[in-house]
């Protein structure tokens, strides 16, 4: 049988830059769907982490051979809890630096809010509608990716023709 190997610990990629997931690594944002519009999981990355004291998404290193989908669900239940019930994917966006590693955003809807601090990475986890996410302290990975995952959560309408 074939034992995955963990994927914890830094690299130093094809573009110089030094970057956590010696396989590429992957993160989650959860979207529940409410009557007043999309609310968004962002969790307060602890002091212990990188960038401690901002919002992001959880995530974390993919392990060999794990897919992002399947790391980012992972890692999501590790930090933040139990994911109920059948989450669905509804875009993904992938930063894509160097030739050899990449961090890929999955976006899925859940059915109800959910998440908890589990462990020493998670100070707080909370749900916020995109606006409040334009005001919060990111982490800066997250601010980068933000443009293109709120297109994904929140598309523009399309004007009727």
């Amino acid at each position: 049988m074939f034992e995955r190997r963990t994927g914890d610990g830094f690299i130093r990629c094809g573009d110089g830059h030094v970057r956590w997931g010696i396989f590429g690594a992957a993160g989650v944002v959860f979207v529940v769907r409410e009557a007043d519009g999309p609310r968004l999981m962002l969790q307060k990355r602890s002091a212990m982490a990188h960038e401690g004291g901002t919002w992001s998404c959880a995530g974390g290193a993919l392990d060999q051979g794990e897919l992002p989908y399947d790391g980012a669900l992972r890692e999501a239940s590790e930090e933040v809890g139990d994911i109920p019930g059948e989450p669905t994917l509804i875009g993904e966006y992938v930063f894509n630096p160097s030739p050899d590693w990449a961090y890929t955003t999955v976006v899925v809807e859940v059915e109800r809010r959910f998440g908890s601090s589990i462990n020493f990475e998670t100070d707080d986890v909370g749900w916020f509608t995109p606006g409040e996410v334009d005001a919060l302290p990111t982490h800066a990975g997250f601010s980068a990716a933000w443009p293109h995952l709120k297109a994904i959560i929140a598309p523009s309408p399309t004007p009727n023709s």
